[in-house]
């Protein structure tokens, strides 16, 4: 299959971040946890996952599938998004079995796998049940629903002052000087979840623009992670953090009674996690019982319940899944759909001219209004 679009790697480099070092764990089948060079125990049927969530976040759902699927070894590779699109290049170039599936919060690099050639087919009644944007091909899955929020210091930002849309957003800060160096959104240029964010900010409203106008004017703080960009709101170094995911923001906000979260009533962007699963998935069976086991009801109710996410399958209810997020902020909700549009700014020429216009837009040279 020939892909529709060519990326330098350099340009992956910059969507998807630095390669952080890998750690990997066995989940053996009698329920122990271990290094996965440990001795595989006798009759079990791996299933080898690279995954770019932190292995405590995917443990209660690991665990629950070897519940139902006794005879299966888990070996979890916690690895970052761009060593993830990087083995599975590598590794079906030297004609060797990797990965069973792929679990990534980098929508388009799991996307350009698909587009290009490496993964497989798979229909099952699960992937029947998921909503039609957030399956593209029957080879890239969303699994998650995470609203795109802001966060703000709720000890110093009065109630009757807390922003409700960009709009308010704007105007607070056209009016009040106390914001300088107190703002902190993605750097677009270092975050690949960044640049996803507001390319569809740009998609969704002219307003941003205006907005990164503002945000420059008040000596905007850039980071790559909502982690950080939490941690500097709860202990008041910034006021504001813009465009932060809303899963991460809602766990930390039930131990740090200083952060409050906005989903912003003019619309919230969702992001979905995306599985693949790869073509030289060396146990395709595994994999596709595991894919289907994260996307089932029971799946999903761990994600949502015990993983921190939001779930994304429609019978799951509750205030962590996508029906509880719906029946809250209603049409305010802009699911990121997941298809090849998120593929044109992996092209250098696209991707360089938007952020150009990023670049002016924080310096004051661009028009707003």
């Amino acid at each position: 299959m020939r892909p529709i679009w060519s990326t330098m790697l350099a340009v992956v480099v910059l969507a998807a971040g630095s390669t952080a070092d890998a750690r990997t764990f066995r989940y053996n089948s009698d329920g122990t946890v271990s290094p996965s060079e440990s001795k595989a125990l006798a009759g079990e049927k791996p299933v080898i996952i690279y995954g770019s969530a932190d292995d405590e976040i995917f443990r209660p759902v690991i665990k629950a599938f070897q519940r139902s699927n006794p005879k299966h070894a888990v070996i979890y590779h916690d690895i970052s998004t761009l060593e993830i699109y990087e083995r599975v290049i590598r590794e079906a170039g030297a004609g060797g079995a990797g990965a069973d599936v792929l679990l990534s919060s980098a929508v388009d690099l799991q996307l350009k796998l698909v587009n290009d050639g490496y993964a497989m087919e798979h229909r099952s009644a699960e992937t029947a049940r998921l909503p039609e944007w957030a399956v593209w091909r029957d080879e890239a899955f969303g699994f998650t629903y995470e609203p795109a929020v802001i966060a703000y210091n709720k000890s110093l930002i009065p109630h009757e002052s807390v922003p409700r849309t960009r709009r308010d957003l704007i105007r607070i800060l056209e009016q009040n000087d106390r914001f300088f160096g107190k703002i902190a959104t993605y750097d677009p240029e270092r975050s690949g979840l960044g640049f996803l964010f507001l390319t569809q900010d740009a998609h969704e409203s002219k307003a941003i623009w205006s907005l990164a106008s503002l945000f420059g004017a008040n000596g905007v703080k850039l980071y790559t992670n909502t982690g950080t960009m939490l941690d500097r709101v709860a202990d008041g170094k910034s006021l504001i953090a813009y465009n932060v995911i809303g899963s991460y923001a809602e766990a930390r906000a039930k131990h740090q009674k200083t952060l409050g979260i906005i989903y912003p009533e003019d619309y919230t962007l969702v992001m979905s996690r995306i599985a693949v699963i790869p073509k030289s998935a060396p146990h395709p069976g595994a994999a596709r019982a595991f894919l289907d086991f994260l996307i089932s009801p029971v799946g999903q109710q761990i994600i949502a319940n015990q993983a921190g996410l939001f779930s994304i399958h429609s019978d799951v209810t509750g205030d962590f899944t996508m029906t509880g997020l719906k029946a809250r902020q209603g049409n305010a909700l802009k699911p990121i759909r997941v298809g090849p549009g998120l593929l044109v700014y992996l092209d250098q020429a696209k991707r360089q001219r938007f952020l150009r216009k990023w670049r002016r837009a924080l310096n004051g040279r661009i028009a707003t209004h």
